[in-house]
């Protein structure tokens, strides 16, 4: 291309030159022929050199950019070749049809014509997809950023492997502050002689130590029962590995010196900065108390809460004077307000509206105005036999409002109190809480990751059998003049007798003493049972949804209903109630479309199997043998698919544990 170009323009400047000449010989010749002459040779001799000149020097050229020319070319393919850089070239197919020397070091030549996903899955589909001309994968153990050339069909792969293995070095460095705390161990001691005390001590501390060392963890115990824990992330990732053990061991340890201390831990991971790991380590702890003890709670910055242990069933250790100084704090929030607004969760059942209508009497006894939020699509067949019964007395009715009556009854000044849940996406009326800046919760379910936020007082006791027996406990320490009335109080039994199934359930001592008390207000035992009977449509669907049961080997019974059939939740968990009742069934789970055509599952179990777990991995929460979710973006077959799988890994987990 050089030399053609160049021999050409060489042409111009010349002939120019030469006509010149020319004309200026013609002129001299016409007057001096023999001047004339001679100019004419000598500037033939001149332009003859100078032509021989330039062309001479164009060669020279022409050689040197020839020779440019190959050492880029010889650049380019040494940096195709040999720098540390990939490059794949695609056809139209999006097979392989090129590779350079670099990425052939790691790519085995057999791949090309072979397609791209073979090695990277799914790339062309998430650069295409996503519009972007950058992404991340990885091939036998190498980390690469790759860039799309959409113009040349062209990937560049850059290794970004040490890149990787740094930061995974500097991420297993990262500070996990751990807080662990002996859940039982003042009830469990104080009346030990001091030997029994000390080989407790012992035993314990040795155990925790042994742990703490082979896991290379410092621990300090910084009172008779708390430590605290400081690891880094690889070790939490192979504690993790062994599901915390340690909770297992301490319990065995101790039950055989006579006593069963149980441990919770709550661990802070995900931040560099020690404080905000401190933090999240006591929120953790928190957590793993509401939700019981004897489990550990993991939370990382701006992550879900991972959960370990939690096969025993919370025992019972609340105590009077804890209920003594909730009942006046309540009494205290409730007169600093203007008025009260009472909810429970999503279809309330007998247990939320009993303790609803419990903590209205002890705002009705204060001289506060109160209120219970109850829409009538909410009330069930079980609430409508209540509501006869609620019709005839007025004061009784009239404190409850709905949903929109509720919202104009709103201050700056209400205070919101929810019972018998703490989720938000759980409340009846979520919007009402989100408007309100003064909130309460009573609940006696297990804590879950998420909570109401703010709320002004938490009394949470998941050792109770249900919220009403929580505000009986409460309604004790109030005015004694205004006494509950003989509805009030069976209502409220009615929730007991719900959420223990007939006391045959988390039931302890203080369950028998909450219902003594109701029952010296009047309590009727037998309008309870009343409220709680079944018309002969529900004894017919309950019994099909039995029927359909399948148990598995491994003792759990599953039901999926009809999915052109619609079962009220109540139906639905009195179902799995039942299915505790035969021979061989450790957990029951029974799933089937509810009137608003979302799906519900109900768990049950003998307390052998955490069924919280199970309902905590699909959305739900709930209790160690009583728990329960709702889901509106899956079908049947899936959700029946995920459950089985959810099992299937709580066993395995389990049997790894044990």
């Amino acid at each position: 291309m050089y030399n053609v170009l160049d021999k050409r323009m060489i042409f111009i400047p010349f002939g120019i030159a030469a006509f010149h000449v020319l004309v200026m010989n013609i002129f001299i010749t016409v007057n001096h022929f023999n001047t004339g002459l001679l100019f004419f040779v000598v500037s033939v001799i001149l332009l003859t050199l100078l032509f021989l000149y330039l062309y001479r020097s164009l060669k020279v050229s022409e050689i040197k950019f020839r020779q440019m020319a190959l050492d880029v070319a010889g650049s380019k393919q040494y940096a195709i070749d040999n720098l540390p850089m990939g490059l794949i070239l695609l056809n139209d197919a999006e097979e392989i049809e090129w590779m350079n020397d670099y990425i052939s070091r790691v790519v085995p030549a057999d791949n090309v014509n072979e397609p791209i996903n073979k090695l990277f899955p799914n790339i062309m589909t998430t650069l295409k997809a996503n519009n972007i001309q950058m992404t991340e994968s990885s091939f036998n153990d190498h980390h690469y950023k790759i860039y799309w050339d959409e113009n040349y069909q062209a990937l560049h792969l850059l290794d970004i492997t040490s890149q990787r293995n740094r930061e995974l070095e500097l991420e297993d460095k990262k500070p996990v502050i751990g807080i662990l705390f002996l859940d039982n161990y003042d009830d469990v001691t104080q009346n030990m002689s001091e030997a029994v005390k000390s080989e407790l001590n012992n035993s314990i501390t040795n155990t925790i130590n042994d742990w703490a060392n082979h896991h290379h963890i410092y621990i300090r115990r910084f009172s008779q029962d708390r430590f605290i824990i400081v690891l880094n992330s690889k070790s939490l990732r192979e504690i993790e590995a062994t599901r915390f053990n340690l909770l297992d061991e301490v319990r065995e340890q101790s039950q055989e010196i006579g006593a069963q201390i149980t441990l919770s831990i709550g661990i802070g991971e995900g931040s560099s900065d020690y404080i905000e790991v401190g933090e999240l380590a006591q929120s953790s702890l928190d957590l793993a108390l509401g939700r019981g003890g004897d489990q550990v709670s993991v939370k990382a910055v701006n992550g879900n809460a991972r959960f370990y242990g939690g096969k025993t069933d919370p025992m019972e250790k609340r105590t009077r004077v804890k209920a003594r100084v909730i009942s006046h704090a309540l009494r205290d929030i409730l007169l600093e307000g203007e008025n009260v607004l009472i909810m429970g969760h999503k279809h309330p059942d007998m247990d939320a509206l009993g303790s609803a209508i419990g903590v209205a009497r002890i705002a009705t006894m204060n001289g506060i105005k109160a209120n219970i939020i109850l829409n009538d699509e909410d009330i069930d067949d079980t609430l409508q036999r209540m509501f006869k019964e609620v019709q005839e007395r007025e004061e009784l009715m009239d404190l409850f409002v709905t949903s929109d009556e509720a919202w104009n009854l709103m201050s700056t000044k209400t205070t919101v109190v929810v019972v018998d849940t703490h989720r938000p996406r759980m409340v009846l009326d979520e919007v009402i809480l989100n408007k309100a800046t003064r909130k309460v919760i009573i609940d006696h379910h297990r804590r879950a990751d998420d909570f109401i936020s703010s709320p002004l007082l938490v009394y949470m006791e998941p050792y109770a059998s249900s919220a009403s027996e929580l505000v009986a406990e409460l309604l004790e320490y109030q005015n004694k003049e205004q006494k509950l009335s003989r509805l009030e109080a069976t209502i409220m039994l009615t929730g007991i007798i719900v959420d223990t199934r007939n006391y045959t359930l988390r039931t302890g001592s203080r369950t028998f003493d909450a219902a003594s008390f109701l029952r010296s207000n009047g309590a009727d035992p037998v309008l309870a049972q009343t409220f709680l009977k079944d018309d002969i449509d529900t004894y017919i669907a309950r019994s099909d949804l039995i029927k359909s049961a399948e148990i598995h080997d491994n003792g759990m019974a599953i039901v999926k209903a009809d999915p052109s059939m619609t079962y009220h939740p109540v139906t639905v968990a009195q179902a799995a109630d039942q299915l505790l009742q035969i021979e061989g069934v450790k957990a029951s789970f029974v799933m089937a479309i509810r009137e608003d055509e979302s799906i519900g599952i109900s768990a049950r179990s003998l307390g052998e199997i955490n069924v919280q777990i199970v309902m905590e991995s699909l959305g739900g929460g709930g209790h160690l043998s009583n728990a329960a979710t709702r889901v509106t973006d899956k079908s049947m077959d899936e959700l029946y698919d995920e459950l089985l799988s959810v099992i299937d890994e709580v066993l395995d987990n389990r049997s790894e544990e044990e």
